[in-house]
């Protein structure tokens, strides 16, 4: 049963492996309601992994997975673990919007019909209804011309404002935002960064992997910083950028952070 007060997101002690390859050895994250909570970190320390366990995308051998207060219900164990209720993952996907590194629009969909699909073929709402509160996303990040565009006719921070319009259009409880920016140019980037920045202003419960520390500096209520599958440091922006205690993170920011 959802609890209302609970937070939106909690994991405790996850575990995920592939085959003998452990990425994930025992992670606990909290995102309350309205707070962003940044995953900084190398590549393969485990952070788009952890984001594609909240979602429920893959499978975790171990731990809990909680949704506002909602234990997922697992059944098997080990590397046969899967969640045991179909429907329970239905409802907490639905309510936890992915926006991915590489867009993932439908080539085939003008970018209205992109933000429209989800809500209208899985939440079964009103089309009309829909295409009015699609349109007014699109206006949001700054797209509202492109309706009745296809996706290989935007550049790419205009294809992944449409995707956080689309992400937007479920109304969910929380966003998941896997290195949004990542596959953009500088100029591009500042774009995406515009409009997270001002989610993050509204309110918007948001799990983020970056790797743009001035975005996780600037958005963030707590940081995270992975190392090899592990929590390795943790706290509010102020801390984990400016006074960063274990040397692992000392060397990760001097190599990532602009002077």
């Amino acid at each position: 049963m959802t609890k209302p007060d609970a937070p939106v997101i909690e994991i405790r002690d996850l575990h995920k492996a592939y085959g003998s390859l452990e990425v994930l050895k025992g992670v606990d994250i909290t995102a309350p309601a309205g707070h962003v909570v940044s995953l900084i970190g190398s590549s393969g320390s485990g952070k788009s992994t952890l984001l594609r366990c909240a979602n429920l995308l893959e499978d975790s051998q171990q731990g809990e997975v909680i949704f506002c207060g909602e234990n997922v219900h697992w059944k098997g164990s080990g590397q046969g673990r899967r969640p045991a209720d179909a429907k329970q993952v239905t409802r907490i996907r639905t309510n936890l919007s992915m926006v991915f590194q590489q867009f993932n629009l439908w080539a085939h969909m003008s970018i209205l019909q992109n933000v429209m699909e989800a809500p209208v073929t899985v939440l079964g709402e009103e089309p009309g209804v829909v295409e009015t509160r699609a349109r007014a996303l699109l206006d949001k990040v700054g797209i509202g011309d492109k309706c009745d565009v296809y996706p290989a006719q935007l550049s790419g921070g205009q294809q992944q404002r449409a995707a956080i319009a689309r992400a937007l259009c479920m109304e969910p409880k929380a966003l998941l935002f896997d290195e949004p920016t990542s596959a953009l140019d500088p100029e591009l980037e500042q774009e995406v960064v515009k409009v997270i920045k001002d989610l993050a202003a509204e309110g918007r419960t948001m799990i983020i992997v970056t790797h743009d520390m001035r975005l996780a500096g600037d958005v963030s209520d707590h940081v995270v910083f992975l190392h090899q599958g592990r929590i390795e440091e943790e706290g509010p922006p102020d801390a984990v950028f400016g006074s960063p205690k274990t040397e692992r993170l000392k060397q990760f920011l001097s190599a990532t952070v602009p002077a």
